[in-house]
């Protein structure tokens, strides 16, 4: 017997769990759980985390969490708790099996069998954001390599388990070659590994617009953070419905397990909001924890009754439909069901003994780390380029100003008249002509000239070469 932890969280939260719970029991998974409080009332609470430190304890402890939507009070600067869990319990895969009901629930895409494997902990949703200027705000994009193993290495390994043929990876490197870059080679590196598996990589914006018009044409997907946010709402709303999409969040040590909807408060407490998603993202727990038989017996159960035509509101339609039913009753429609097998959706039969095994990351051993320059980000109100170089030159030594560039276009030297510009400015010093080595001291004394010239230096940052290879972008013209 396992125990997990459950969360009823808000809005539709209680009723939909309520229903996968009786459905659990009903199948005689092997499971007991510990209830903790998350969520609006915890937030309201006074606690900008929406989690208290019980909850903590009890989720570390049982490591295994089937979780509810939860809603997060808009303003007074509270934290999103769905990325405060994943990242705080390093949850860096969170996958998406998207794919039709058809013809019982509506699609263009009836053959779309699509599972999307997002990296989970970093990339734009670090969170890492400034206000530099007047007019300018900053995000940070972080991706690591760690990251990406992680990530890439368990979608194939996802995909070797289930049997599925591809992986593809989307990436935006054409423009973002360093960190989208660092995706996409990690991506080529483990490929080669798994030579039964075909694989081949996306531009994500063409890629998006072909898994929207012709999901066929991909299997299992891997991207980062923001991109899988983005493609994986996608995928499910082409499948015929978002009310329908689990997902797992996997970790080295614990892992979670929800559906990807929201909390849904303009329904909630009416007994009319559809289990569906919840519900398969139980089944994926129980996947997760090697209880293969009980999986089976219910997401077959849950096939018959769709395919039936025992449908809760969201996807009732008249002429496909049979029942309108209730939360609960869909429920106990799938427990009538319970030991049969559907005749035309497709019957489900997992390996009995699948479990994927998560390698820990073994960090390499490091670059030749050498310091060549720095960008120095100059807040400054001024109009002309030629103006500011003026006043930088001034600051020249063993760094020598090489351009300046705004909003990544270079407007010295050799600007145009016609670019426009704000008040932030990116002033790139590379070492000069006679200078040996550049040392961080080098640095702190460009810095404290350019204090002297009476200019604001919002952020460095610094330039180097790692076993010989550029680790920062060229700006224009370079």
């Amino acid at each position: 017997m396992k125990r997990i932890t459950i969360a009823k969280g808000d809005g539709i939260g209680p009723e939909i769990m309520d229903a996968t719970l009786k459905i659990l029991t009903a199948a005689n998974a092997p499971i007991e759980w510990d209830e903790v409080e998350i969520g609006e009332q915890v937030y309201l609470s006074g606690n900008t985390t929406g989690i208290p430190n019980e909850a903590w304890d009890t989720i570390r402890r049982n490591k295994i969490f089937l979780k509810a939507p939860i809603t997060t009070p808009q303003g007074k600067g509270y934290k999103s708790l769905n990325v405060t869990l994943r990242k705080t319990l390093g949850l860096f895969a969170n996958v998406r099996p998207c794919n039709s009901f058809a013809p019982y629930i509506a699609t263009k895409h009836p053959d779309m069998d699509v599972v999307i494997v997002r990296e989970n902990e970093e990339d734009l949703y670090a969170g890492i954001e400034h206000r530099q200027t007047d007019e300018v705000y900053q995000c940070l994009k972080l991706i690591t390599r760690p990251g990406c193993e992680k990530i890439v290495r368990y979608a194939f390994e996802y995909a070797k388990l289930y049997n599925r043929k591809k992986v593809s990876c989307f990436v935006k490197d054409n423009i973002m070659k360093l960190t989208d870059g660092l995706f996409h080679k990690v991506f080529k590196e483990i490929a080669v590994e798994y030579p039964e598996i075909e694989s081949d990589s996306w531009i994500v914006d063409i890629a998006a617009a072909k898994i929207a018009n012709e999901p066929e044409l991909f299997d299992v997907v891997v991207l980062p953070n923001l991109y899988g946010d983005i493609v994986s709402d996608i995928t499910a709303e082409i499948s015929g419905s978002v009310g329908l999409a689990g997902s797992s969040n996997i970790g080295e040590e614990c892992s979670m397990f929800e559906a990807i909807h929201g909390s849904a408060p303009l329904i909630a407490g009416k007994n009319i909001a559809n289990p569906s998603g919840l519900l398969r993202g139980a089944i994926m727990m129980l996947n997760h924890l090697g209880e293969q038989e009980v999986a089976m017996k219910i997401k077959n159960a849950w096939s018959c009754a769709i395919e039936e035509g025992i449908h809760t509101a969201d996807i009732y339609k008249e002429g496909t439909s049979k029942r309108l039913v209730n939360t609960m009753d869909f429920a106990d429609a799938v427990i009538e069901r319970l030991g049969r097998k559907p005749k035309h959706l497709p019957e489900v039969a997992y390996d009995t003994n699948a479990k994927i095994t998560i390698k820990k990351y073994v960090r390499r051993q490091p670059q030749a780390k050498q310091l060549v320059g720095v960008d120095v980000f100059i807040d400054w109100k001024g109009a002309n380029a030629d103006d500011l170089a003026a006043h930088l030159g001034k600051a020249n030594g063993d760094l020598e100003l090489k351009m300046i560039t705004n909003r990544g276009v270079k407007v010295w030297p050799q600007g145009f008249e016609e670019t426009f510009c704000t008040d932030h400015w990116r002033c790139r010093f590379e070492k000069s002509e006679g200078t040996e080595k550049v040392f961080n001291q080098s640095v702190v004394d460009l810095l404290q000239k350019i204090g002297v010239e009476q200019l604001d230096a919002i952020k460095t940052e610094n330039l180097y070469k790692f076993d010989g290879e550029l680790g920062y972008s060229l700006g224009q013209g370079q």
